[in-house]
């Protein structure tokens, strides 16, 4: 009623007075003006101006754009070119119009796109089931000099079972030292698969002909992905970070003679929490439950000895690895945390 009133008011004093006589915000009458206005009676569709390209004009202007020596340029430069050619189609702003209109305002032309790499997902359940292998660089005796240290690891044992040190990184050098690590450790290459990232020599044509002659599986790391070779990364790290490691290299004999040292320290004396504090060379020789038996003992004779020493009952050594991953899938990850 109360806008009944300002309406019929508002004929005859004009709409400003007769909102402040009755009390009534002008926003609020124009507002139930305009929700009482039928849709179906409101205002005529806005006639197309004269100026309007027609259906076959604005085709044209989009054949131009899609044509190959336009396919790469904006429309401003197409404006430009064809104006300096003696035609002119309409403003750069039409063009952009036109383009919105059809969703082509993006890159026109074909764009090539990185394939999707598959994330890896590896399991080793025990020794000589999956190798992973990498090369990193040592330094040399002067500034951008280098040599190379390539390593192939067992990543269920972490035993180092080959390694080489080259002045130099080649596919040739990878697949000797690859080679002879399998003859060494007399693998099933059935039942291997060998893991490495993407440089050069791990993705080179003839490695792959090594892998089949030799019947061996392989794998590869996503591109930029370094989580991807997990235990490589981390025995590098191991490497440069103990304590013995130089700063540079007088020579490739002294490099080799680093790593010799290195690698028997790393193999028989490094005791890995990975794989429940055990060297890997026990792990990778089967010796493992052995040294675990042991401990056992020995625990047990600590308790037996003292036991109000230990609140939670007869200690227990850390666990036998049961396999490992590289990428474990999301339910391996459900099924270790139950473990732990």
């Amino acid at each position: 009623m109360l806008i009944t009133a300002t309406e019929n008011l508002a004929e005859s004093i004009g709409v400003a007075p007769a909102c402040e006589s009755m009390g009534l915000a002008r926003s609020t009458l124009y507002s139930r003006r305009k929700e009482a206005k039928d849709p179906k009676e409101g205002a005529a569709p806005r006639p197309k101006p004269p100026r309007t390209l027609s259906v076959g004009e604005k085709q044209r202007v989009l054949d131009n754009l899609h044509d190959d020596r336009f396919v790469d340029k904006s429309p401003g430069e197409v404006w430009a070119t064809l104006l300096d050619e003696g035609i002119y189609l309409c403003s750069e702003r039409t063009m952009y119009r036109i383009l919105s209109e059809n969703e082509e305002v993006k890159e026109r032309r074909n764009q090539l796109k990185h394939p999707e790499y598959a994330k890896p997902e590896l399991l080793a359940k025990g020794p000589n089931e999956v190798w992973s292998w990498d090369i990193t660089k040592l330094k040399g005796p002067v500034k951008w000099t280098y040599f190379y240290l390539y390593v192939i690891l067992d990543i269920f044992s972490r035993y180092a079972v080959g390694w080489m040190v080259a002045s130099r990184e080649t596919a040739s050098l990878a697949q000797k030292l690859i080679r002879q690590s399998c003859k060494k450790q007399a693998i099933d290459p059935v039942r291997l698969t060998i893991h490495a990232d993407r440089g050069s020599p791990m993705i080179a044509k003839t490695t792959a002909q090594l892998f089949v002659s030799l019947g061996i599986s392989k794998s590869h790391s996503r591109p930029h992905v370094s989580d991807d070779n997990p235990y490589s990364e981390s025995q590098f790290k191991t490497l440069k970070y103990c304590p013995g490691f130089p700063d540079r290299f007088g020579s490739l004999q002294d490099a080799v003679a680093f790593c010799r040292s290195f690698f028997t320290w790393y193999n028989t004396e490094h005791r890995h929490s990975g794989i429940g504090m055990l060297t890997p060379e026990v792990v990778h020789y089967g010796l493992a439950k052995d040294v675990v038996e042991s401990r056992k003992k020995v625990l047990e004779a600590a308790f037996e000895a003292h036991p109000e020493r230990f609140v939670r009952g007869v200690p227990m050594p850390p666990a036998l690895p049961q396999a490992a991953w590289i990428n474990p899938p999301q339910k391996a990850l459900v099924d270790r945390k139950k473990l732990q």
